[in-house]
Formats: structure tokens, sequence, C-alpha cells
């Protein structure tokens, strides 16, 4: 999934934003990382661009800039933001992501949301972890250059003015935040929904704590792994992330919230509810930690709602016992339901291949892949408890309209969020013609009136568009922009969910058509040796 991350910069120097995304530098320190003879180290792969610079280099042109409006002069001034924008690993093998797709991606988005700034764009192919997420740097001077249009975001006349800065408040980030989650859903990509927090809150601070920690693991296991003495402790977890542990851990057993205060009493650890709001307590602290900087299981609607599941699995199984107890079989079928079936895939025709002209290499290579395959369809088969080949058949038909119906109420749900967005469009351009339709009610004669139309004709005629959009629509009283905004969010978060769950349902679909096929193409192969062995026993 891709996520959003902010910095705001107060150095001076543009050219350390720059020279950061060139060239290595060390994940702790921050520091360039030197050569032998001193120099600075080349970064293996990135693309960047420039927005804005007027053909200058990225610095000089801030700077310019800067000295022009007398803006970013002071020690205390923001000079810059720094946007992060991080893919999933996945979506490179998965999605076809590559580092220019990427680059591309991330040069639209700055052009879109930041237009009038001067920017850097770059992206590089890995992360801190190697994990091999592609991701975008955007950097932008936080003075802007150009007048430009009433963005959503935007909440005051200065935010569109040349000379003013750009500010990035709780609500712009959130929108930024829907955008990347609009753009990963047009462009096919893995995505959560970031609007609404995340399971585990995991803050820079403690990304970093945990970096390093694991870092002086490693250099003090060193010698012993090179001894060949197998380190007691491997992995270094934060204080924040035993405490998950211990938390999970007590959710799992217990049924009622007395049952999970105690069991965390038992590690230590206190549990406290204030105005609706959990906080724990461990042995080491004296100040407790809030819930929702543990992430947004720990909080008190997903822990009761936890309890109230474990209270009714409980009830389930006392009644179960009670009454005919499954049988072996029953209990195998549901283990290997609760198991993640492997990837199947589809069989290779031999004798087609054979036809075509492939050699015995081919042939080889494509009886061990059926024989894999095979072995793996009818482990599908048996796991998702099918008997006949008609049943089969039933759930592929079933899987098919459920990603059609899903498809569906995707499909309505992104022509109202088009219908809103567009909406929206129209409310912020009206908004921004209000000094001018202001301006024309002051003017005392026809001819002044006249006159002042013509000066300000641009704006008049965004207003007369915006004033027939609201006709057409029969809107005859604008919305508030705070309140629009939060049902564009609102929908971007549901069609967030919609869209994995469309994705799950597709690739089950995906999954149980290959099975059948496959199925199909063995009973086609074991048909004349069937045949065979019935007109033997006639």
């Amino acid at each position: 999934m891709a996520t959003l991350k902010h910095i705001n910069s107060k150095n001076a120097d543009y050219g350390a934003a720059e020279q950061y995304l060139l060239f290595e530098h060390d994940e702790f320190t921050m520091k360039p990382v030197l050569d032998e003879t001193g120099r600075l180290i080349p970064r293996e792969d990135y693309r960047l661009s420039t927005l804005n610079c007027g053909g200058e280099d990225f610095a000089v042109a801030c700077m310019r800039a800067n000295l022009r409006y007398e803006k970013n002069q002071r020690r205390e001034d923001v000079k810059s933001h720094h946007y992060i924008i991080s893919f999933d690993p996945r979506d490179g093998p998965d999605n076809g992501l590559t580092v220019d797709r990427a680059q591309a991606l991330g040069e639209k988005f700055c052009a879109e949301h930041f237009p009038g700034h001067q920017a850097l764009v770059c992206t590089h192919p890995d992360g801190h972890n190697h994990s091999g997420n592609i991701h975008v740097h955007i950097v932008i001077n936080s003075l802007r250059i150009e007048e430009v249009p009433f963005l959503p975001y935007m909440d005051r006349p200065a935010d569109t003015k040349a000379g003013c800065k750009h500010r990035c408040t709780d609500a712009a980030l959130r929108y930024f935040k829907s955008e990347v989650m609009e753009m990963c859903h047009r462009e096919g990509l893995y995505q959560i929904d970031l609007l609404n927090g995340s399971k585990n809150r995991v803050t820079d601070r403690e990304y970093w704590a945990q970096k390093k920690g694991q870092a002086a693991l490693d250099k003090q296991n060193a010698p012993m792994i090179a001894g060949g003495i197998t380190p007691r402790q491997t992995k270094f977890e934060t204080n924040k992330e035993k405490l998950r542990q211990t938390i999970r851990a007590a959710l799992s057993a217990a049924a009622s919230f007395e049952d999970f205060s105690s069991l965390l009493l038992r590690e230590g650890v206190a549990v406290k509810e204030s105005r609706g709001r959990l906080s724990y307590l461990t042995p080491d602290r004296t100040k407790p930690i809030t819930a929702r900087k543990l992430g947004d299981d720990f909080e008190r609607a997903a822990v009761l709602a936890v309890l109230e599941q474990n209270a009714a699995r409980t009830a389930e199984k006392a009644a179960a016992i009670s009454s005919t107890p499954p049988s072996i079989k029953d209990q195998l079928r549901a283990d290997r339901a609760a198991r993640t079936a492997p990837n199947v895939q589809r069989l290779v025709d031999i004798e087609q291949k054979k036809a075509e002209g492939k050699g015995r290499g081919y042939e080889r290579w494509a009886t061990m892949h059926n024989l894999k395959q095979m072995a793996a369809t009818l482990n599908v088969y048996q796991e998702y408890g099918f008997t006949s080949p008609e049943q089969l058949e039933a759930a592929v038909d079933t899987a098919y309209q459920e990603m059609r119906q899903t498809s569906g109420e995707l499909k309505a749900l992104e022509t109202k969020l088009q219908g809103k967005k567009e909406l929206q469009r129209q409310v912020l351009a009206y908004a921004k013609t209000k000094p001018a339709r202001d301006g024309l009610k002051a003017q005392k004669s026809e001819k002044a009136r006249a006159a002042y139309r013509q000066a300000h004709e641009s704006d008049f005629i965004i207003a007369d568009a915006a004033a027939r959009y609201f006709k057409a629509h029969g809107i005859t009283k604008l919305p508030a922009r705070k309140a629009l905004r939060d049902e564009i969010e609102q929908l971007v978060s549901k069609k967030s969910g919609l869209y994995n769950t469309y994705h799950e349902q597709k690739q089950r679909y995906a999954e149980l058509q290959t099975v059948k096929r496959n199925i199909d193409q063995i009973l086609r192969r074991e048909e004349p040796r069937r045949r065979k062995e019935q007109s033997h026993e006639r």
C-alpha cells in the first residue's frame, strides 16, 4: 500500500535537499557517506526532475524567489516542505510499477497539488529496509511564486496568491492522503485506508529506535554467530512493541474487560479508562501510554469488540461441547480451510506445445510443472470442500457474481465521488470570484457596473459557469466547503474498502476458474482410460 509522509524544514540550504536525493546518506545520522578519497557517493539508481524552476538549479531558483518576495529570511521560517509517497513492495512484481512510472506519477501529483511552487521530484527504487518499495520524494519551496486556483485543501484567500507560503494543515494532509489513495485506485496499485488510522501506529521516533536497536543487536550478535553460537535474541523490539504484544496476548485470552485488566496486571501493566479512552501504564514509566499512540487495535471500541467476540466464541464452544462433537474429518476440513490456499497455475497442454515445435527439454519441464499443479489443484479442491465438479462450477459462478456485484457498487461509488469532486471544484471556483462579485454590487451606476464587469471579465465568466452548473443540478444552497471535503473523504475511505474487497474477490474467482480448468483437463485426459476400462468390464 502507498503511504504519505510530510516533513517541513527550516534549513536555508536548499542544496542540502538535492544532495540528499542524489547521494548516499547514512540512514541513522543522515550525514553523507564518503568514499576512500572523501568524495560523495552517488546513489545507484534514481530519477530527478524540477518544476517551475525556469531552467535554473532548484536551490538558485528558490533563493531568487525568496529575495524577490522578501520571504524565508528568518531562521524560524519553514523554508521547504518534503512529501514522501512510498509504494507497496508488491506493486513492482504484481502491478508493473517501475521507477519511471512512479516518477511520472510523482510529477503529476506535484503539478496538481502544489502548483506555483518550485519543486524537486525524485524517485528511488528502494527504502531504508531494502524491501524494494519504490518511493517518490517531492520537495517544494514553501514560497509560492504564481497565483493558483483555489484547491480543496486551501482555507484562506492567501493560500492562492503569489508571494504567500504553503501550509500543511491537518486538513491538507488528510486531503493529500485521500488523493494518494485515489491515485493508487486509478493506477491499479495496492492501497489501504490512510484516513482512518492504522492498527499499529508507529511514529518516526519509534521507527528509528527500532532500526538503531536492531543495528546494535546485530553488532552485538556478530561475534557469537561467527563462533557458531546461536544468539538468544536476534530481533530487537521497542518497549511500545512489547506492550502491544502483551496487550494482544491478554486480549486473546480474555472474555470480559475485568479478565483483560487482570491479565495485564499479572504482566505489570495497568489499564485505565478515562473519558472513553484507554491508556496503559508499564512498570518502567510514570506516565501512561495512550491507546492512540499504540494504534487503533488498542482503542476502547476495538478492545471491547474483541472481548465481545471472545465471549460469544466461548459460549459457542460451551454449547458445542454439550452437543454432538464434530468428527475428525470435519476438524481436518476446518483446519485446511483456515490455511492459505497455494497459488494454482494452469496445466500445460504438452501435446499442443510439441506440435508447435517445443523440444524434449520443454516437455520434461512441462511434465514436472503439470505434476505440481495437479497436486496443488487437488489440494485447493479439497480445501474448499468440493465433492463434485458441479459444486466447483457453482462456486465459480457464485464468485463471478459476487465480483460483478462489487464491481457495480464500486463504479456507482466512483460516479458519486466524481460528482462530489466536480461540485467541490465549482464551489471553490465560485468562492474565489466573491471579491469580484462584491465589487460589482458596490458600483453605483450602470455604466460603472459595465466597466467593472469588463475589467474583471475572467472572474465573471467563471462565476456564471458555476452558477449554470448549480442551476442545472438543482442546487439552491451551496454546501459548506468543510462538510463537502469531509463527505468526499468518507467516500474515498468507502471506495478503498470496496477496492480491496473487489481485488480479493477477483483473485478468488481467478483461482477457482484455474482449478476448474485444470480439473476439466484432468477429466478429459482420464476419459479415454475410463472408457477403455468400461469396455473391458463388458
